[in-house]
């Protein structure tokens, strides 16, 4: 890779890296669905004027329903999931956990594809990957913070679900782009009625400028900006290269969480994420 998709790479991981910081920030005075709610919403704003500005806005009707699927599993149910596990966790574990996503992809891709199985290399990455969250779950001896690694967990498998879905938007021609935008606008849609029923915003009182900047920050740097960069990197680098950022966003969030907010990493999350960490490597090995 060229050195500015190298710059540019290391700056994703840290907008996906920082949303977890943005996440902890916002949650000092917004409830989690408050938090995912302007988190889509605005981001939806901004991408759309994007698309308007570059003249690709026009979005096929019927491809609809299928982005709101493609909304509920990769914004509405992984967003909200963390959202409600970092009430419990640092953000720091969370992006460990997260890195469990391409984990999961593999398995998903063997049962839902047919050019996709499962190898014996793959299986062995798999195999670390889950010992690395078994090692982790132990470590944390059956406290309060087991239900919140599953909810991360249930978000990184939602994730990997989407990521087999989404194949549907290239072969119906739909740009990468367009379809991030209808993804966001479509978990908006979804998400609104609940947050209403949920949160009842008219009763809430005002956050403070912190929390309403952390979801603004949330919401254009880690979730619009985020998607512009990912596609502009896939296009000049390819996927293999947008791939290092798996192991990259770990790295960016448990040192935002950690000079922000003095968090840290336990030896035994630290040795999951080697773990973790191994079983990518493995996974996303190629033979020169």
């Amino acid at each position: 890779m060229r050195k500015t998709d190298w710059i540019m790479l290391w700056t994703l991981s840290l907008l996906w890296g920082g949303s977890f910081l943005f996440v902890e920030l916002a949650l000092a005075g917004l409830p989690p669905m408050s938090v995912v709610w302007g988190r889509v919403v605005l981001a939806a704003a901004i991408l759309w004027l994007v698309l308007r500005l570059s003249g690709k806005a026009d979005l096929p009707r019927g491809v609809w329903p299928a982005l709101l699927v493609m909304g509920l599993l990769n914004n509405a149910v992984p967003f909200t999931l963390f959202a409600m596990a970092q009430g419990q966790i640092t953000g720091a574990l969370a992006s460990v956990l997260n890195a469990m996503t391409p984990i999961f992809t593999v398995l998903v891709a063997h049962w839902a594809t047919l050019d996709e199985r499962l190898s014996r290399r793959k299986a062995l990455g798999v195999a670390l990957g889950f010992g690395g969250v078994l090692m982790m779950v132990a470590g944390e001896r059956l406290g309060g913070a087991v239900p919140a690694m599953a909810a991360c967990l249930g978000a990184a498998l939602s994730y990997a679900v989407a990521s087999i879905w989404g194949r549907r938007f290239r072969a119906a021609g739909i740009s990468p782009m367009a379809t991030a935008c209808g993804q966001v606008t479509a978990s908006s849609l979804l998400i609104t009625p609940v947050w209403l029923w949920v949160d009842r915003p008219w009763t809430m009182a005002w956050p403070g400028a912190g929390p309403v900047l952390a979801v603004v920050g949330l919401a254009s740097l880690s979730t619009a900006l985020a998607y512009l960069l990912y596609f502009r990197i896939l296009a000049s680098a390819g996927a293999t290269a947008i791939s290092l950022v798996t192991f990259l966003i770990p790295l960016s969030a448990a040192g935002l969480g950690w000079a922000v907010l003095g968090e840290r990493l336990e030896p035994w999350h630290l040795a999951g994420l080697a773990l973790i960490l191994g079983g990518l490597a493995l996974i996303q090995w190629r033979k020169a």
